[in-house]
Formats: structure tokens, sequence, C-alpha cells
């Protein structure tokens, strides 16, 4: 609809100032696209000449069809222009009295007025909160932003209506696409919902700031995002104090640890002292005890000897003598290696070494051991297993225990098997020994101290248990483990993990 107004004086501007004279852009299909008056000076027709609309001193001009005027809307309230214009009026141009149109124009000013006020309460109240507010567009141009954003970011409003959110925020000219900046934006569009995240922006000055976003979709009738509502926080100081409490609570970890620390020194040097004490009285017991069997024994060799001549059924108890003498001393030997071992602070002396052949080095020294309690020794070894890197000498005192111990477990029953296999596990680049006994087992109360310094299920007079101890402590140097599977009355498995490489090495 095209629309003609008669009348140019100052309704006519006002009409012109506060309308949209190309209503097609508005979706309304209307536009004003004339104004007819006597006086081409008056102010409506000098402001519809700036705005290249038709204007004409005789309103009857309106008439001609190459106008295309559908309406004529009167401006003054000269009666005679509208009677004669309702006369003489083409029959497809319609006419709108000047007191009719007054009403709807007063009526569309109290609107405004009201629209203008509400308008002014929005701003008030976005203007007051002190959150960040923007208004983005889906092609990232910010075209609204409120107060308190311009204030804390030190921008002025025309340094930012008009930018893309990346120029404003990162200082880019390209968008976000960085490894550490996701677009929130593309995330609102990938998740069809609102996103909120912590992400780094530079103010007006490049200062860089932590701030905490919330993004909510505008949604158009068809589906598409019209507009992006940001709101944001600046949560600088409060990461800034979040930092020093960290740094804070760092400082006072690492003050608690070296606290820790001398305590936990004090406590293993007290332990030393107590456990100096159980070992001195457990070692003088150990050893009194055979030493005292040998010298009964070497008096008693004496005194035969003393009465006269020795008789052929006399030298036969010397020689059982002399083989407990031996037993006695060998048992006061190892209980003095073991002392020594378990005491050495030295570093290890690492060479290559193959853990079969070192495994039959440790049955042929342990041969006369394992014939007397008459035990069967089964090997299930791999013939391609690699060397590894480890001390001979104390991987071997860790087996030499552990063959003695299973040797000692099945001399009850005078006989017994004692299976030893090992692997090489090419994934985890380790080398598994086990060593299977079918001695009398271990009960569940006493697994889970088997390790410990001093801990013996043996009787009296038969060890002070430092064997395992000391084993366990030579394979922890390996970075290898050591476990153990038994049951009462079904034998014992020893299970030994050992690196190929050490990590010293």
């Amino acid at each position: 609809m095209n629309i003609a107004l008669v009348g140019g004086g100052i309704f006519c501007k006002e009409i012109l100032e506060k309308t949209t004279f190309d209503y097609k852009q508005e979706g309304v299909n209307a536009a004003i696209v004339a104004v007819a008056d006597p006086d081409p000076k008056s102010p409506g027709m000098v402001l519809a000449g700036k705005r290249n609309l038709l204007t004409v001193t005789d309103y009857h001009e309106l008439y001609d069809s190459k106008y295309n005027v559908h309406l004529i809307i009167i401006l003054t309230q000269e009666q005679h222009l509208f009677e004669d214009i309702l006369k003489t009026r083409p029959p497809h141009i319609r006419l709108m009295a000047y007191d009719v149109f007054k009403i709807f124009w007063k009526a569309i000013g109290i609107e405004e007025q009201k629209l203008r006020e509400r308008t002014e309460e929005m701003e008030t109240i976005l203007n007051g909160i002190q959150e960040f507010i923007l208004v983005i567009t889906p092609e990232k141009e910010i075209v609204d932003v409120n107060e308190t954003f311009l204030e804390k970011m030190c921008y002025a409003r025309n340094e930012v209506i008009g930018k893309k959110c990346h120029e404003v925020y990162q200082k880019s000219n390209t968008p976000c696409s960085f490894d550490d900046i996701v677009c929130p934006l593309k995330k609102v569009i990938d998740n069809k919902r609102p996103v909120t995240k912590v992400m780094n922006r530079l103010n007006h000055n490049g200062e860089r700031r932590y701030m905490e976003i919330s993004i909510f979709p505008i949604w158009e009738s068809n589906g598409q995002i019209s507009k992006f509502i940001e709101i944001s926080r600046d949560i600088t100081e409060r990461k800034i104090e979040e930092e020093k409490i960290t740094r804070r609570l760092e400082q006072m970890v690492k003050e608690r640890t070296r606290q820790l620390k001398e305590t936990h020194s004090k406590l293993i040097h007290q332990d030393k002292m107590a456990s100096l004490g159980k070992l001195s009285a457990s070692v003088v017991h150990e050893i009194n005890n055979p030493n005292a069997g040998i010298l009964n024994l070497i008096m008693l060799i004496k005194r035969i000897i003393d009465e006269g001549p020795v008789s052929p059924k006399e030298m036969e108890q010397f020689k059982r003598y002399l083989t407990l003498m031996e037993t006695e001393t060998r048992r006061i030997s190892r209980i003095v290696s073991n002392l020594l071992a378990f005491s050495r602070q030295s570093k290890m002396r690492l060479t290559q070494l193959n853990i079969n052949r070192l495994i039959e080095k440790t049955l042929v020294l342990n041969s006369n051991l394992l014939k007397i309690n008459n035990i069967k020794v089964e090997k299930r070894m791999d013939p391609d297993l690699p060397d590894l890197t480890g001390s001979e000498d104390q991987l071997q005192q860790v087996f030499m225990n552990i063959v003695s111990n299973a040797a000692e477990a099945m001399e009850a029953a005078g006989k017994g098997e004692l299976i030893i296999t090992t692997r090489h596990s090419s994934k985890n680049g380790k080398v598994t020994v086990f060593f299977k006994d079918t001695g009398v087992g271990i009960s569940d109360e006493n697994l889970s101290r088997l390790f410990e310094p001093f801990f013996t299920t043996k009787k009296k007079g038969k060890g002070v248990g430092l064997g395992l101890s000391l084993a366990y402590g030579i394979i922890q140097e390996h970075h290898g483990s050591i476990n153990v599977q038994s049951e009462k009355g079904n034998g014992t498995t020893f299970i030994i993990e050992i690196p190929l490489k050490h990590e010293s090495v």
C-alpha cells in the first residue's frame, strides 16, 4: 500500500521522523511515497524532499495513476480540503480524515511512550547488573552491550558495537579456532542448548582476564538462531585468590611433609635401636645354643680320649659327634652371614647374569641338603630365558634362602618335591621365577608377617627370621617383587619377578 500525506506542516514532519518511510523493511508492506502542500518550504515538504519522496504543491496530482497512491491521509484541520478530496478522488484511492488519523496517532504515541519507558527501565536494569551482557548475531557481530561491560573492560560503545566478538575478546581477525580456545557460540550451535564455561579474554588494555560465561540462544520460528545472549562475569580476582590459596596449601603441605620426614627419621632411628636390642638378644641366643653344643661335644671327646685307647665303637661315636659339630658350625656361619647381609649398606655390583644358570649353581650348593631330606627337584626352566642386569651374589642369597626354607618345610615328611619354573614376558620385560614345594605350608595369620625382620615360624634354635626379610630387600633393590601363595598343609609357592633392566643402569 502506497500512502500520500496532504499537509506539510509540523505534524507531517513528526510523522516522517517517527515512522519508517519504507514499511517493507519491517514486513508491513506499506510505504509513504508522497507529500502534498502548497508551500514547498513547509517542514514536511523539506524532509520529504531529503528522503527522495514525491512532493507536489497541488494534491490533485496525487490522483494520477502513475503514482499508484492507495491511501491519502489529511494532516490539516481544513474541512474544505477533506470535502474536496472526498468528491474528487478516484474510486481506488481511500481517504483518512485528520480527526480519525489524530486519534490513531495519539494512541500510537501513548504506546510509544509506554514502550520508551519500558525500554528505559530495561536499560537501567541491564546497566545496573554487575554481569556483562552482550547481544551477538550468528555472524559473531556484537550489536549491543550493557554499561558494566564497557566500564569493566575499558571500552567505549563505538569500539565494540559492530565488531566481531573475536576482534574484541582475542584481538584476532579470525574466529576462535585455537586448541585452547573453543568458540562457545559454536558449542551452542553444535549442542543446541546453552553453554557455560570459563575462558581467558583480553580487555581493551590487553590484560588477560578470567571470564565465566553463559551463552543463551534466541531461536526463530524456523528453528534458526537469530541472536546469542552472552552473560558473563569477571572472576579474575577470585582465580588469583584461589591460586594464592593453592600456593599456601602447597607450602603448608611441603612444610608438613618436611616435619613428617623428620618425625619419620626419628621413629626409624628409635625402631633401629629397638631392633638392635632385639637382634642382639636373638643373636646371642642363637649362637650360644650351637656353640654350647659344640663345646660339650669337644669336652666329651677329650674325656673319652683321656680315659684310654679309643675303641672302634668310640671312633664311630666320634664321627657322629664331628657331623653334629659340623652342622652346628654351619648353622653359626649361616646366622652370621645373614646378619652381615642384612646390615650391609654398600651399593650392589651389577652384572649381566642368567637366572637359569644361577638357579643351577644354587641347587649344586644345596645338593647335599636336598639329598639328605630326600627331596626331588623338578626344573621347568625356559631355555630361551634372556639375561638380566642384577647382583649375582645377592640374587643367589635369595635363592639359597628360599631353597633351604623349602627343604626345612619338607623335612618332617621325610621326602618332598620342589618344582622350579622360570618364564620370560616380553610384554612387561620381566623374568618370573616360581619355587613350589610340597611342605607343611603357612597359615593365613603368618602369611602377612612372613617378610618381617625377626619373624620366623621355625622351631626354637632353627633361625632368627632374617632370611626372607633379607630376600625381600634384595628383590626390592632390583625393582622387582616377591610374593607368596600358601595354604596350611598344601605346600608353598614363592613367586619372584625381576625386570631385565635395572633402573640405575
